[in-house]
């Protein structure tokens, strides 16, 4: 939903076109500041409790967006996407506790990113139907739509039994975090998430914009993140076996060439049909890379390890995507969609180049063993 209007609500209400993109990035930027406290909570607290406290968080921002839409208010709109990207990021650690429940990490990341199929259908079209119906200044009522959303998750989370962390080691056993973060598992699995959900959110949330200035209505923009947010998820049915029969590495590279051939795409035209076939091809790039990244990071750690791991991996990714997130908007109104993703190409570039040391490294360590 805030992939649909948060940009175009930035566009209406932002002093500058440079400040087009806050409101997204103050959404990630909650999120990033989140990632740490969030981990380290629920590391004392347990999942269920840290999750529905990251519930309420988002919920207060649902409310205060309300407002802040009702008033006009621009950075008060700002300090809801805020604390919405605050509870997010509780959120980004579902995929972490879904393979805490499971002996085959891979299923267990896909299937829990599979759930995201729901948002891409029921998101963009929420977001539309509810401006439709219930027109308000500025998307307002869309908010109210989007607390109910939590309420539901509230609800669900106190039926959910989550496997906590039985301490079998001793602090004193625990590696440090230097340690962890110098495997070149953990830098590869770092590294290509970050370059995979960077380039992903940057050009996501771009493309309302781009859209927009090209002429394109709401629902065109709706359709195109719809499909693009399916893109993103419905691959995760199959992705986990993919990862199983082939290895991470292999199906992170497959999704750097995906993204590749959407880069190709967007160069040729910006007609609607452009924007939905090369949106969902970014979606299914993201998905192989970052579904692959996630299982990579989490054989990288012991059970006593995992609070300062995930955090460390969750604060790197997160804060490369609140970057692209401010950027995106003055990078589309300054050097054009094209430009973009002609920038794109090199970066994808490089991640191969990065999947390709880490296999030969591998290889080595194989070949020792």
């Amino acid at each position: 939903m805030l992939v649909t209007i948060a940009a175009l609500v930035g566009q209406a209400l932002s002093p500058s076109a440079a400040l087009t993109t806050l409101p997204v990035a103050t959404q990630m930027f909650g999120l990033l500041i989140a990632t740490i406290p969030a981990s380290l909570l629920m590391a004392k607290i347990g999942r269920r409790w840290g999750f529905s406290f990251g519930n309420l968080i988002g919920l207060i921002g649902t409310f205060l967006g309300y407002v802040a839409l009702s008033q006009s208010a621009f950075l008060l709109f700002c300090a809801a996407t805020l604390l919405i990207g605050v509870g997010i990021g509780f959120a980004t650690l579902y995929r972490f506790a879904a393979i805490e429940s499971s002996d085959n990490p891979a299923t267990a990341i896909s299937t829990i990113m599979a759930s995201g199929v729901v948002a891409a259908v029921l998101g963009p079209n929420l977001a539309v139907w509810v401006t439709n119906h219930f027109p308000s200044i500025n998307y307002a009522n869309v908010f109210i739509s989007l607390s109910g959303l939590y309420v539901l998750a509230l609800c669900l989370l106190q039926a959910v039994t989550f496997n906590e962390v039985i301490r079998t080691r001793s602090d004193a056993t625990a590696r440090s975090l230097k340690e962890i973060v110098a495997q070149p598992q953990f830098i590869t699995a770092v590294v290509i998430a970050m370059l995979s959900y960077t380039i992903m959110n940057l050009l996501m949330t771009a493309t309302p914009l781009a859209m927009h200035r090209h002429g394109f209505d709401l629902a065109e923009s709706a359709l195109v993140i719809e499909w693009h947010v399916l893109g993103m998820f419905v691959p995760s049915f199959f992705t986990g076996k993919l990862i199983e029969r082939f290895g991470p590495a292999k199906i992170m590279a497959v999704g750097a060439l995906i993204i590749l051939l959407c880069c190709i795409v967007n160069l040729q035209g910006v007609s609607h049909e452009h924007f939905l076939f090369a949106l969902c091809l970014l979606g299914i790039g993201w998905n192989f890379m970052f579904i692959s990244a996630t299982q990579m990071v989490s054989e990288t750690y012991h059970p006593c390890e995992r609070a300062k791991a995930q955090a460390s991996n969750e604060f790197l990714v997160f804060s490369m995507v609140a970057i692209s997130s401010l950027g995106a908007g003055w990078l589309e109104a300054v050097v054009g969609w094209q430009t973009l993703n002609m920038w794109t190409i090199p970066i994808m570039i490089l991640a191969l180049g990065i999947i390709y040391w880490f296999s030969t490294v591998q290889q080595k360590v194989l070949e020792v063993a």
